[in-house]
């Protein structure tokens, strides 16, 4: 393990669900996943894991699949939600923990969600920031929703153009939402 200069933060890399994932953390105690958003690294939480590891918490905080110092596997069907979930979970073992407080933001807190809906039994709590919950509206096409909310300048309405396979995310995300709420009730 390699201890950085940032308080005492170690950094390492862990094996998980077939890829090396990059990992920061501090403390011991019961385990706080950080989970970050676009495009975003672990550095994000760098405060927030020192404030945690100097209260008793094991604060943790990877690099998500693709980003940063964590492999990014080549094809597009390695980063369905069950790949980063799977990662996420593998990661809790790899931690020799049962269950995780998670705190997510931006892009994190969807897959945040997808881990409660997936995994409940993993998440002993959750705190998404940034990022309000939205039930699915059958009546709407989430894009749609996004585009007269925020405009065509909005990010994920310009990705459209450029990423076609976000709006199949959008669409799922909003075909779910709603159970992953029922999972944190």
């Amino acid at each position: 393990m390699a201890e950085s200069e940032l308080d005492g933060i170690t950094q390492r890399s862990v094996t998980v669900n077939g890829i090396k994932m990059h990992v920061a953390e501090k403390g011991e105690g019961p385990v706080v996943l950080f989970i970050h958003g676009f495009p975003e690294l672990w550095y994000s939480w760098r405060h927030q894991i020192v404030a945690l590891a100097e209260q008793g918490y094991r604060a943790v905080a990877p690099d998500m699949r693709g980003y940063g110092g964590t492999d990014a596997p080549k094809e597009a069907s390695a980063y369905t939600y069950g790949h980063v979930v799977g990662d996420l979970v593998a990661l809790l073992d790899e931690l020799g923990a049962e269950q995780a407080f998670v705190v997510a933001h931006d892009w994190g807190a969807v897959v945040a969600w997808w881990l409660c809906l997936f995994r409940p039994d993993r998440v002993k709590a959750l705190v998404n920031l940034s990022v309000a919950f939205s039930p699915r509206n059958p009546k709407y096409k989430p894009v749609d929703m996004l585009r007269a909310a925020y405009g065509d300048d909005y990010y994920i309405c310009r990705f459209q153009v450029l990423f076609p396979f976000l709006l199949s995310f959008l669409v799922l995300l909003f075909q779910y939402s709603y159970s992953i709420l029922l999972c944190l009730s």
